[in-house]
């Protein structure tokens, strides 16, 4: 043990500290996937020092290569005078000390975690990482997972030992897509390490480019616990806004009135109706779930808000069918807009979108679902749900707001009416017009 310490003890004195020689550029920063976490981390850490942006993907390199982000959240002038090298050859990593795997923790049909892509970029650091290297993970994941799942694998394809040999930590991203406010840099990021030493490092790292600040965690499950419950929390409160969402709706009271009134009491919090998608809350949910069940617990609470929260499509398109007879509309010919498909406002982000899963609900009661949205990939669309994107085509018997797109807000009624029934029924999922839109009365949630 002594030696192996001494040998380790060695390694950082040649290295000194690794902040300074990445920033001296005498060692290299990884980032492993660049997707909407993995790119702008890259991109910023980029702007000190020298890094490699790896990813699987050869034509999202291409494009990054190019100064183009695939996933369309950032601009080529982000490309500009970053110290970077973009890359899908694992090769590349060889002369790399400071890892960070940042790759898509989803979920499979069965709700359960799918960690493949994670085991995948796991592997790929295990066969290049040497001694005095730092392993830091920002893909969320369920307390445990990166010292029982990762670990192994690092430590076998290396032939290292923890702390020994090489450091480990956990850093869970904070990204958030379409948010120009809270963006990388302005949020406080969590930092974690294998001991205390590989903390400081792992947080001094991460403080050169974070403005806001760091928070130190006493454990990694610590930190990887604190990611899970972030999105958790948020699930539960919209699941709770959604049950009463449907419980005035049959009392035929405007459920926003009620949180607008509700919500000048200064304790009040504010959460809101509406289709929970997207790769964080409707996800990271099941990872706790998953991980309390497989140790003898049944999580009540957090199950119940996922049921709620992922039959909100199917409540809606049961909705259009009820309103459609009570105007005593004919069902067999009806035509249905929606108006939007991404998981959230102002992305271009499909990924686990609500709103294609009421699309498909809709297509199960209707003919003619037409589906438009100015931000989302049509091929992409078509390829992850079968659904065609195209424009507004006719007259359209209900329209429905899904997302709340930036360009929704000044609609006028000449442009609503050019392509809707003199009797339309308007269905405003995010309450853009606060239930009625130049007269015409808005269904909301």
């Amino acid at each position: 043990m002594a030696s192996h310490t001494l040998v380790w003890e060695e390694k950082q004195l040649m290295k000194q500290l690794m902040l300074e020689q990445l920033l001296n550029r005498q060692e290299k920063l990884a980032v492993i996937g660049l997707g909407y976490v993995g790119l702008p981390i890259a991109l910023e850490f980029a702007k000190k020092m020298d890094v490699v942006g790896f990813d699987i993907n050869q034509e999202r390199v291409d494009l990054m290569n190019n100064g183009v982000d695939p996933s369309k959240e950032l601009d080529a002038s982000a490309f500009e005078n970053k110290s970077i090298q973009f890359t899908a050859n694992p090769e590349d990593l060889r002369d790399v000390s400071f890892y960070v795997v940042a790759v898509p923790t989803p979920i499979n049909k069965f709700n359960t975690p799918n960690l493949n892509a994670l085991l995948s970029a796991t592997r790929t650091v295990g066969n290049v990482l040497s001694k005095g290297d730092y392993v830091v993970y920002e893909s969320t994941v369920y307390p445990g997972c990166t010292e029982e799942d990762c670990l192994p694998i690092l430590e076998e394809l290396s032939g290292l030992k923890l702390n020994e040999d090489f450091k480990l930590g956990f850093s869970p991203e904070r990204i958030n897509p379409g948010d120009k406010k809270h963006t990388l840099t302005k949020i406080t990021k969590v930092v974690s390490g294998s001991d205390e030493a590989s903390l400081k490092v792992i947080s001094d790292v991460y403080a050169s480019i974070i403005e806001a600040g760091v928070h130190e965690a006493s454990s990694i499950k610590v930190a990887e616990a604190a990611k899970i419950i972030e999105n958790t929390q948020r699930d539960v409160n919209i699941a709770l806004m959604n049950e009463l969402s449907v419980i005035f709706n049959k009392m035929d009271i405007p459920t926003y009135e009620v949180l607008e009134a509700a919500g000048t009491k200064w304790n009040f919090l504010n959460f809101y109706p509406g289709l929970v998608g997207g790769h964080c809350i409707g996800v990271d949910p099941y990872y706790l779930t998953y991980k309390a069940s497989s140790i003898g617990y049944n999580p009540e609470v957090i199950l119940s808000g996922r049921r709620i929260n992922d039959s909100m499509p199917e409540y809606v398109a049961k909705e259009v069918v009820k309103s459609l007879i009570e105007k005593d509309k004919p069902l067999k010919n009806a035509r249905i807009l929606v108006k939007g498909i991404t998981f959230k406002e102002n992305v271009a982000d499909i990924r686990n979108s609500k709103a294609a899963e009421l699309v498909l609900a809709l297509q199960e009661y209707f003919k003619q679902v037409d589906v438009v949205d100015l931000h989302a990939d049509a091929e992409e669309v078509k390829h992850e749900y079968g659904i065609e994107l195209g424009e507004e085509s006719g007259k359209y018997d209900v329209i429905i707001f899904a997302v709340s797109h930036e360009q929704y807000n000044s609609i006028t009624p000449n442009q609503l009416h050019e392509f809707a029934t003199d009797d339309v029924l308007l269905f405003d999922l995010k309450n853009i017009f606060k239930g009625n839109f130049n007269g015409i009365p808005c269904w909301t949630l």
